[in-house]
């Protein structure tokens, strides 16, 4: 098959995309050269890849935010996932931006993430840094994990651009500032990242309802609307009206001052504060901290893994399930 329907999409992003995306045909490339898809971009090819990937499938039994939900309806680290991406995907295509690398950027953006969610995350990051020891790493975060799977562990060859946006896409529980809508990278990469906060601040108030942990929001933040799919459009919708032929995701100074505060309240009221969540929480960090123990000893890692990176690897790799009944 010759290469005229990828040269064809090709050329469309020229003549659609707006001037501040990126463009497939001016990627950096990979760290392997490849020949070109017949039928898709590089951008293109990066997504697929992504989605067939063990570390996406994994995330169907990571925790979001409530850790081994009994209830059917609570999100888990996939589904947060795909929810990062559509968002993104909405605001890429209303801005014109590259639809094909956000979608990827997105998609990838938590394959790096422990059992347990950021609870999972916080405990091996303590467990490292009680180490010490030279030529071992010192600390765990997320994201540079998801870099390390796609790079990696799963060896997928991503392109530049791809991998700079996984990178770079993480807040944590710092405020949104101007800074995080430039296009340090890409303009999609930073439309990933506020895209990122948007999501979980919509379907953690649905779930933390759902689980009786809140009952609902304070007033102050009722201009956003009364259910997720209000507050994700009213977000959505200052975002790209702010945004619109600009070089930077950008906000309403009201919009970027209520997201920072119901962050705050979030952590507060359903991150930290419920009992419930911090005895789920204490459980999680002595599961990762037993795991740890075990297989930092000699032998006790499967065939692949070894020392203390290859532990780190093998236990952000489980899901929340596998991991209960390998601590047992």
């Amino acid at each position: 098959m010759d290469h005229k329907v990828r040269e064809a999409i090709e050329a469309h992003e020229r003549q659609w995309l707006s001037h501040f995306a990126a463009f497939a045909t001016e990627s950096k490339g990979r760290k392997r050269p490849e020949d070109h898809d017949p039928i898709r971009t590089c951008y293109m090819r990066d997504r697929d890849r992504i989605l067939h990937s063990k570390a996406f499938r994994r995330l169907k039994h990571k925790t979001q935010v409530f850790i081994a939900p009994t209830g059917d309806h609570f999100r888990t680290r996939l589904t947060h996932t795909l929810e990062v991406s559509q968002i993104a995907r909405t605001v890429s295509r209303a801005l014109r931006l590259n639809e094909d690398l956000t979608e990827a950027i997105a998609l990838g953006h938590d394959v790096g993430h422990p059992p347990f969610g950021h609870t999972g995350e916080q405990a091996l990051d303590e467990c490292l840094k009680g180490i010490g020891k030279q030529g071992t790493p010192t600390s765990f975060r997320h994201y540079d994990q998801s870099l390390r799977v796609l790079d990696i562990l799963e060896d997928l060859n991503l392109t530049h651009e791809v991998l700079e946006g996984i990178g770079g896409h993480s807040k944590g529980q710092k405020d949104l500032s101007a800074y995080d809508g430039e296009p340090v990278s890409t303009l999609e990469a930073a439309a990933v990242r506020v895209s990122d906060r948007i999501a979980y601040l919509s379907h953690d108030i649905d779930d933390a309802v759902r689980a009786g942990v809140i009952q609902g929001l304070p007033e102050q933040f009722s201009w956003l609307g009364e259910h997720q799919s209000k507050r994700i459009k009213t977000m959505v919708y200052d975002v790209v009206e702010h945004s619109l032929d600009q070089p930077a995701i950008r906000m309403s100074e009201r919009l970027m001052g209520t997201m920072n505060e119901l962050k705050d309240w979030m952590f507060d009221h359903v991150y930290l504060a419920p009992e419930r969540v911090r005895t789920e929480a204490a459980d999680a960090r002595l599961i990762v901290r037993k795991l740890f123990q075990h297989f930092t000893q000699s032998g006790k890692l499967p065939e692949g893994y070894q020392g203390i990176q290859g532990a780190v690897d093998y236990i952000s790799g489980m899901t929340d399930r596998f991991a209960i009944e390998a601590s047992k």
